[in-house]
């Protein structure tokens, strides 16, 4: 539940940060916004304590969610501007692109964060 309320805020964060700023401008700040609202949930709710002090965590999430930050953008940006383009999609392809790209790395994040990020002993 935390992960999906986090890729909820990360998606409607994109859509207001689009109105100010270029598509694949506010992918990457939404999807900083979703990251810390997901460090906060996961700490409090997901997670047990670690054995890392919060801003050890902190880093290793923030090294997690750089590689999926990658991921997102790569993806969310390849289907928008290029491939739904070239295939003919214009219908909401922007929105349909991001949901693809938080999508995708779902899984290795939490896996990173549970090996690395919120490692007990």
């Amino acid at each position: 539940m935390v992960g999906g309320f986090a890729a909820l805020v990360n998606f409607g964060s994109r859509i207001l940060y689009s109105i100010f700023m270029e598509f694949s401008v506010a992918v990457v700040i939404a999807y900083f916004t979703g990251m810390l609202t997901a460090f906060v949930l996961s700490k409090i709710f997901v997670f047990a304590p670690s054995l890392h002090s919060t801003q050890k965590e902190f880093y290793y999430f923030s090294l997690v969610n750089l590689a999926a930050a990658i991921q997102v953008w790569v993806v969310s940006v390849g289907l928008a501007l290029y491939i739904f383009p070239w295939i003919g999609l214009t219908l909401f392809r922007e929105e349909i692109a991001h949901i693809i790209g938080i999508s995708v790395p779902a899984f290795t994040s939490y896996l990173g964060h549970k090996k690395f990020t919120f490692k007990q002993n």
